[in-house]
């Protein structure tokens, strides 16, 4: 938005300390002159002859006495307030240079921590964030452009060779080509997914992640059966607020995650909730290959899958990770993924407790089932 120009802020402290100084040098003129004049003789009529001969002595050299305060305060004050204001001129290159779309600026401010230092360090964090947020964003821009432009070259060479080719087997052909296209579209729904719960844009209610817990557990025991791995679930109450559909997503998501990527016999995955310092917890923890910690730490980036973990053809697009850590987010909460000392992974969810006004027996339409049910 245009602005009409003012005063810079330098030259409106420079005023400021000079009318300052000129003010405190104005009252102790006049302090000094009634002193004097106080002090002269006590007759009344005496007194209003040396007042007049005293202000012809006195204004002259109160004139002067101002003129120099007025000019030593225009100059200091202008020297000062240069001196003040030198990090926030800093602060502004930074923004703009910021601006121009290069966040690997930094500012740097050194010297000891005051109100400018501390907003240059804090702007110096959001640069940091922003950064790391936009390179995330070309990362999956760029490996989602790849993961879907594969399956769509891979029906186009497919479709190419049938039409080469008319004496080929069509079935076979055909059920390729629905696996293919099946995969196309589990890796959009994921992205929609993602998109969403990035988002936001979801109602609230309460949760008990327990029951969000057996849901996810049940749901996935055939895959875990088929697999040869066992899923223990360990579920206490643990309340939060938020989507029970986005909850159910991330608590399946980690489980089939522990599941797939797990010893290829005689695996185990450990599913428990609890409350943990006011706040609901849920931690998925699986058997399998030792992990790096470097490793671990790049699997919430999406399409991202750990070349160090078993390989299983029960394995997602790459992005059920990160679907769990944004919905964390997005409910406030956080994902901690971290390697087994015995090899595998531990996946914990930390959750927001609900409000305290919350009622106890609101919990989602699907808890209230389950409890119904016994679960």
């Amino acid at each position: 938005m245009d602005r009409a120009p003012g005063l810079s802020v330098r030259l409106k402290l420079t005023l400021s300390y000079a009318g300052f100084l000129m003010l405190a040098g104005a009252v102790l003129l006049a302090v000094g002159y009634f002193s004097l004049s106080r002090g002269v003789h006590p007759s009344v009529i005496f007194m209003v002859r040396s007042h007049a001969a005293l202000v012809r002595d006195f204004a002259p050299i109160a004139a002067m006495v101002m003129g120099f305060l007025l000019v030593f305060g225009l100059l200091g004050g202008w020297l000062l307030a240069g001196r003040m204001l030198a990090p926030l001129a800093q602060i502004t290159d930074a923004t703009r240079t910021a601006a121009t779309g290069s966040l690997s600026h930094r500012i740097g401010l050194q010297g000891r921590k005051d109100e400018f230092r501390e907003l240059a360090d804090s702007f110096d964090a959001m640069l940091a964030r922003l950064e790391a947020h936009v390179a995330g964003q070309q990362r999956f821009a760029a490996n989602a452009s790849h993961e879907l432009r594969t399956p769509l070259a891979i029906t186009q060479t497919m479709l190419d060779v049938a039409r080469n080719d008319p004496d080929r087997d069509s079935g076979a052909l055909v059920d390729r080509l629905h696996t293919i296209n099946a995969r196309a579209i589990n890796l959009t729904e994921a992205l929609l997914l993602l998109s969403r719960a990035d988002e936001r844009s979801f109602g609230r209610e309460r949760v008990d992640l327990s029951f969000v817990a057996e849901e996810a557990a049940e749901t996935l025991l055939p895959l875990a059966e088929k697999l040869g791995v066992t899923v223990e679930v360990v579920s206490d109450a643990a309340p939060t607020t938020g989507s029970h559909a986005l909850l159910l997503q991330l608590t399946t998501n980690l489980v089939h995650n522990a599941i797939v990527h797990n010893l290829p016999e005689q695996g185990t995955v450990w599913v428990t909730t609890r409350v943990v310092r006011a706040g609901a917890t849920l931690t998925v923890e699986n058997t399998g290959e030792s992990l790096s910690a470097a490793t671990v730490a790049t699997l919430a980036e999406p399409f991202q899958r750990g070349t160090e973990r078993v390989r299983s053809h029960q394995a997602g697009v790459g992005l059920g990770l990160a679907i769990a850590n944004s919905i964390a987010r997005a409910h406030d909460g956080t994902l901690a993924l971290a390697p087994r000392p015995e090899g595998g992974l531990l996946a914990t969810v930390e959750l927001p407790a609900p409000a305290p006004n919350g009622d106890a027996d609101d919990l989602s339409p699907a808890a209230q089932r389950g409890r119904g049910r016994g679960e």
